[in-house]
């Protein structure tokens, strides 16, 4: 028996080695097999990624290290630009806008849509499908539009200040404000736009993700006497755990780079009070040809947004996701 199998193993190793020999001469791979060939259809979207995304983000970090108009020669500047960011007043005070646009743009519009889907989980909804489109609808309208739009909303004798001039003339007090032109209006009216194009996105998410839990979870926390609140803490907000990350991160992400609805509506007026720091990157840059600083801002915003979505990763899905 010993003999017979020394005999066999010589060929079960030949049998065993046949596939992979197979594999090197260019015969076809097993199902779900790694082949060198997938490197030719992803290079074509690799070499658009590198040379639109990687190599700018290289250059631009290349640039944030020296003291340049956009013109004329370049100085060594070392890393005294990403310190300038923390010790210019008007750049710290634009890190400081951008905090509060993230309240506004993320975390109000994820609690209001989370209120609106809490509430549809419990009785069923027709035309649900148009709901959501119009919802969503801000989503697909250009930020350009979008300012326009909310400055005619803002303006003296547009609608908020006319409705605003009838509770007036009930008697209420006088709230009219030239609203993007105000010192102390001007950066949460940003953000109430901001919110109002937030809900959409969010609330599309949530509702997709509140779809994929089961209806008998929602009947068994009724049986048990489960309120609205109850029923919401212990079922619909566990299922939606990664639709939530998803959902802080984009607009917390559409927070940071939040530079052209502050162009068209503000252009970080009125003074300094809506600026934030992508508008101060076109800023520095085109305006007061400070070249190198403007890419020292764009540089930490990009680092800003990876830091932000690896911790909202973290925090929402928990560190085994």
């Amino acid at each position: 028996m010993t003999t017979v199998a020394r005999r066999k193993t010589p060929k079960s190793r030949r049998e065993a080695a046949a596939p992979r020999a197979a594999l090197r001469d260019g015969a076809s791979a097993p199902p779900g097999e790694a082949r060198g060939v997938g490197w030719l259809y992803v290079l074509p979207a690799l070499l658009v990624y590198g040379a639109f995304l990687l190599w700018p983000l290289v250059r631009g970090a290349q640039f944030s290290l020296y003291h340049w108009d956009g013109l004329g020669p370049a100085t060594w500047a070392g890393f005294s630009n990403y310190t300038a960011i923390w010790s210019d007043p008007a750049l710290r005070g634009a890190f400081g806008h951008l905090l509060v646009l993230v309240v506004f743009y993320s975390v109000l519009p994820c609690c209001i849509a989370f209120v609106l889907v809490g509430a549809m989980s419990r009785t069923r909804i027709r035309g649900l499908t148009f709901f959501r489109t119009v919802l969503f609808l801000p989503q697909v309208v250009a930020m350009v539009a979008v300012a326009v739009a909310w400055r005619w909303v803002y303006s003296t004798d547009g609608p908020v200040n006319t409705v605003l001039g009838w509770l007036h003339a009930l008697g209420l007090p006088d709230w009219r404000h030239g609203w993007f032109g105000d010192f102390t209006f001007a950066l949460p009216a940003v953000g109430v736009v901001g919110t109002w194009v937030g809900i959409g996105l969010a609330m599309v998410l949530f509702l997709a993700g509140v779809q994929k839990i089961p209806r008998e979870l929602y009947e068994a926390a009724r049986i048990d006497g489960a309120g609205a609140v109850r029923e919401f803490l212990a079922v619909t907000l566990p299922g939606l755990r990664r639709e939530l990350a998803v959902a802080l991160t984009l607009t917390t992400i559409i927070a940071i780079r939040n530079f052209d609805l502050i162009y068209m509506a503000t252009s970080g007026g009125p003074g300094d009070a809506t600026k934030v720091p992508a508008y101060e990157v076109y800023n520095r840059t085109f305006n007061t040809g400070e070249v190198g600083l403007g890419c020292a801002i764009g540089v930490t915003l990009a680092v800003l947004a990876f830091a932000v979505t690896a911790g909202i990763r973290r925090l929402v899905e928990g560190k085994g996701a």
